[in-house]
């Protein structure tokens, strides 16, 4: 069967920073489909350039599920599609969308980054069908078939380019403000903070470069056992959406705390920021006072951003909500405790221990299970490439559009037999 876009009608709403679903907008339209996309702001705008299909939406929140409603009807639209299913203007589009059966694509930062991205059908993350799916499920489908994991390549870009298209958005957002008024960001700050802190996180790299060899060399000569605590953005969709914590300073307290009554008096503990922490979250100091508070503050260190491999390779254990960096703890056969829902989060994995128990005798993974679990992934919902750098979305947009075309999404198409076949990689230098 040929695989093509007519009759199909695509609705796009906001994106990744940066130029990747216009491009992947252009691609559909050369496969047949018609495609449209909604601008909240003077950043889709932007990264929207052809004016015939864009919608500006200027109206306010509350009005937003009705329109999105009469939108989908009037289009007849048959495809929705949109990164991230938690941020307000996306649930309701979810909801609209599920209403009249149309199909939902959702794109998301890879569960096995950075090499890959996330493409799923009906919702990511805490709402991804692989939340149900059991590991024996996942081994049955791998069964049909001999397939070989690929292997990731040196690099599709570089963290400034991310943050180089958030500065980027957010400017156009924010001396665009007054023709889209009623636009609120789906995060607490307002636009202009959003690109003061990625500004300032521009300026300050390398600070914070220094900062972190410092850091990394007093670890590195220490030479104590320790146990690493992989740091979210607090304003994260997952942290946000998918955990129990109402902030980080919350995961901080709970972390800090079990370590005090449970690790060894020789092990320390050490907290790995995300690599876009941009200090909306006052980490360093929390961790100062909590250590403080329950006397370890010789034996606690944190980290601003940079590579986790070599934290890793030296760690005993690590700690996290549910950062998809777990999973880089899990391919090295490593103890994990987790607190939130992730993708990843199967009995086989994570520790089911008391925080205390996990610090003074952690359990370790089935490491067989996990690597057919993440050859799953790799031929399901992990697509080779990029959203930022220019390499990372031509190889995403030469295996992506057919898996959107396609009549049955990943997971079933494995299941089948139907799986697409996926782009050989060479490494890059």
């Amino acid at each position: 069967m040929t695989i093509t876009g007519e009759k199909r009608r695509f609705l796009f709403l906001q994106g990744p920073h940066g130029p990747f679903f216009h491009g992947l907008g252009q691609m559909l339209r050369k496969a047949g489909a018609e495609v449209w996309r909604v601008a909240f702001n003077r950043g889709d705008m932007a990264f929207w350039p052809d004016r015939a299909s864009r919608i500006p939406y200027r109206g306010r929140a509350e009005d937003w599920p009705e329109t999105i409603a009469r939108l989908l009807r009037e289009k007849q639209i048959t495809d929705l599609v949109l990164y991230g299913d938690t941020r307000p203007i996306h649930a309701e589009a979810v909801k609209a969308a599920r209403a009249l059966g149309i199909t939902i694509h959702v794109f998301e930062e890879g569960y096995l980054r950075p090499h890959w991205i996330t493409y799923e059908r009906g919702g990511a993350n805490g709402h991804s069908r692989l939340m149900d799916m059991s590991v024996a499920q996942m081994q049955e489908a791998l069964a049909k078939g001999q397939i070989d994991q690929p292997e990731a390549p040196a690099r599709w870009g570089d963290m400034r380019q991310h943050i180089f298209w958030g500065a980027l958005y957010h400017w156009f957002v924010l001396t665009g403000f007054w023709d889209f008024r009623n636009f609120r960001p789906h995060r607490s700050l307002s636009v202009g903070q959003e690109f003061l802190l990625y500004l300032r996180r521009l300026v300050l790299l390398p600070f914070h470069r220094w900062d972190r060899m410092v850091a990394q060399f007093r670890i590195r000569r220490g030479g104590f056992p320790y146990h690493l605590v992989l740091l979210q953005l607090e304003h994260d969709a997952s942290f946000r959406a998918h955990s129990p914590f109402a902030s980080m300073t919350d995961f901080l307290a709970v972390v800090i705390a079990g370590f005090a009554e449970g690790a060894p008096a020789h092990h320390h503990l050490v907290f790995k920021a995300h690599p876009l922490e941009d200090g909306r979250a006052p980490l360093a100091r929390e961790l100062r006072r909590l250590a403080r508070l329950h006397g370890v503050t010789s034996r606690v260190h944190f980290v601003r951003g940079g590579k986790l491999a070599e934290l890793l390779n030296h760690a005993r254990s690590a700690v996290t909500v549910n950062s998809t960096a777990g999973q880089q703890v899990l391919w090295r056969g490593m103890p994990l405790k987790t607190f939130g829902a992730a993708v990843y989060a199967k009995p086989e994995f994570v520790s089911t221990q008391a925080l205390p128990a996990f610090f003074a005798r952690p359990t370790r993974p089935d490491t067989r299970a996990y690597r057919d679990f993440r050859h799953y992934l790799l031929e399901t919902s992990q697509i080779t490439g990029g959203f930022y750098s220019g390499r990372g979305r031509r190889e995403l947009l030469r295996q992506v559009v057919d898996l959107m075309l396609a009549p049955e999404d990943p997971y079933d198409a494995l299941l089948s037999g139907n799986a697409a076949p996926r782009q050989q990689l060479r490494l890059v230098n």
